[in-house]
């Protein structure tokens, strides 16, 4: 019974080869099309979580204005400074760390190659706060902090543009006609969350950027380290409320600042690629049910066919 069954599905598919083939092409195309975007939405939010990790966990971003930018055309708002930092690590609880930056731009150049980089001036509570492990030489010490020593440590990117790859340390480069040591090699990080090569970056003890390169002794960025035990957004609500008090902000007016919690912005771009990711599966299986409608009429027209 079967093989007799079988038999005649067989000699209909040979007799109506091209129906067939349109048939089977329908169901194909269908499930290669849900198939596709269900596995590029996971690749992309498997990529997206992964340069999200580059920013670190339990990590408080403070920034001057509100959002990432600052502001429109009013009035500035003022930048942080060194009192600022110390008091945030002194009297939050649940601090561990606060790293000041102050950040420029140049034209690295070494011999006869060069190339415009990121110089980001700051001390050594970044790398704590922030752990970037090193493929070679040594971060800062205390006294070349204190002191604002020529030295940096420089970003994959930065190695290979200057120096081809190769073992920087104990190499001398310049940026902007400021000379600078190299005494350690970042490992690689990639592209960050928001865009932008992490890796494209000299990292100087912050006195020496803002001497030689800022000019000022302002702070655009501060990173804050949370320890796990302490609920994070208690410790940036005590944040803020000292960032008001430091800044005079009163009654119902609004922060000149802003804090971003990694955790939170980590959590909004995978439910984000998340979302488009369902999105995108949906619109694929209706090319699916597209494509079984079709096979529905067919499969009636060839029983129609016999009746």
């Amino acid at each position: 019974m079967f093989g007799t069954t079988f038999l005649l599905a067989l000699r209909s598919i040979l007799r109506h080869k091209l129906r067939s083939i349109l048939t089977a092409l329908g169901i194909i195309i269908g499930v290669a099309a849900v198939v596709t975007m269900v596995t590029l939405g996971k690749a992309t939010t498997a990529a997206v979580q992964q340069q999200i990790s580059s920013l670190g966990t339990n990590i408080l971003q403070i920034r001057p204005g509100q959002g990432f930018g600052r502001g429109g055309g009013g009035p500035q708002p003022a930048n942080f400074d060194e009192q600022d930092v110390q008091a945030i690590r002194e009297q939050i609880a649940g601090v561990t760390a606060v790293a000041p930056q102050a950040q420029s731009s140049g034209t690295a150049i070494h011999e006869g190659a060069n190339a415009t980089t990121t110089v980001n001036g700051t001390t050594l509570d970044f790398f704590k706060v922030q752990p970037w492990p090193l493929v070679g030489g040594r971060t800062w010490n205390r006294a070349e902090e204190q002191a604002g020593k020529g030295v940096c440590v420089i970003g994959n990117t930065v190695r290979k543009n200057l120096f081809n790859g190769g073992d920087a340390i104990g190499q001398r480069l310049r940026i902007n006609g400021v000379s600078c040591d190299v005494i350690g090699m970042l490992s690689t990080r990639g592209q960050a969350g928001f865009g932008g090569d992490q890796d494209d970056v000299v990292i100087m003890p912050i006195k020496q950027v803002q001497r030689r390169f800022t000019g000022n002794r302002e702070i655009r960025l501060m990173l804050a380290g949370t320890d796990p035990a302490y609920d994070t957004a208690t410790v940036q609500s005590g944040i803020t409320d000292l960032l008001r008090e430091r800044r005079r902000i009163t009654g119902g007016k609004q922060d000149d600042f802003n804090i971003f919690d990694t955790a939170q912005i980590s959590a909004t771009l995978t439910g984000t690629t998340t979302l488009l990711t369902q999105i995108v599966a949906a619109v694929a299986g209706i090319s699916l049910i597209v494509g079984g409608i079709g096979i529905m009429n067919i499969m009636l027209v060839s029983v129609t066919e016999r009746t």
